[in-house]
């Protein structure tokens, strides 16, 4: 923190930006003091995890903050992919909803494990709280990494700074809640994964639905508790 204030003070060119981590930081100290809170009240596991996602509105918050005061443009990719467009790679060129069906259908892969485990079977309360962990995770994760920081970065910095720092920031953050560093490191590769499909389409919401259809995945998997 304090040696993003002596750039912030010393650097004019990129203040909005050192200005972002700033606050951003203070957003995750706030996140990291709620998570404290929780761990010593009585509640379900399952109550603390999603408690755990709903506190990434500080760190949201402390983005949103920042940039309000420099007054920056960031347009959160808040719109509709073109269904009818073109995803452009560097030989060839594929319709965007086919795109996006290999997406979809590349996301649903984490439940064929679930295919191998004899004797599944899920509980009503387990798939509530799938689809909650999941909806809030998916949106409130995307919202940040893609929707605010990919967004700002891109605009302010590059495109490449944009969508290396937002994934490896995403999969990375994961240690504040106990997932271990090498699997951290793995999810950094789904933050890749979700920042380019928003850089592809120019919108968060296919991200978001790759994003919940891989958490619901997860939970039933027994990877989340």
């Amino acid at each position: 923190m304090l040696s993003l204030f002596l750039l912030y003070r010393t650097n004019l060119k990129y203040r909005s930006t050192l200005s972002l981590f700033i606050f951003f930081l203070l957003g995750l100290i706030l996140y990291i003091l709620g998570m404290d809170l929780i761990a010593e009240w009585g509640l379900s596991i399952e109550t603390k995890i999603i408690l755990n996602r709903i506190l990434l509105l500080f760190i949201i918050l402390g983005a949103v903050i920042s940039v309000k005061l420099f007054k920056q443009r960031v347009n959160f990719f808040t719109k509709m992919p073109d269904w009818n467009g073109e995803i452009v790679f560097p030989h060839h060129t594929i319709k965007t909803l086919t795109f996006l069906m290999f997406g979809l259908l590349g996301s649903t892969t984490i439940l064929l494990p679930l295919l191998f485990i004899e004797n599944t079977s899920f509980t009503r309360s387990l798939l509530v709280f799938a689809l909650i962990f999941s909806l809030f995770n998916a949106v409130l994760e995307e919202l940040l990494w893609r929707g605010i920081l990919l967004s700002f970065l891109r605009e302010y910095t590059s495109t490449f700074y944009a969508f290396l720092i937002t994934s490896v920031g995403f999969g990375l953050l994961h240690l504040s809640i106990g997932i271990p560093l090498i699997m951290s490191i793995l999810f950094s590769f789904g933050g890749l994964f979700y920042a380019f499909v928003v850089l592809k389409t120019n919108s968060i919401y296919p991200a978001i639905v790759f994003h919940f259809v891989i958490n619901i995945g997860m939970v039933l998997n027994g990877w989340i508790m």
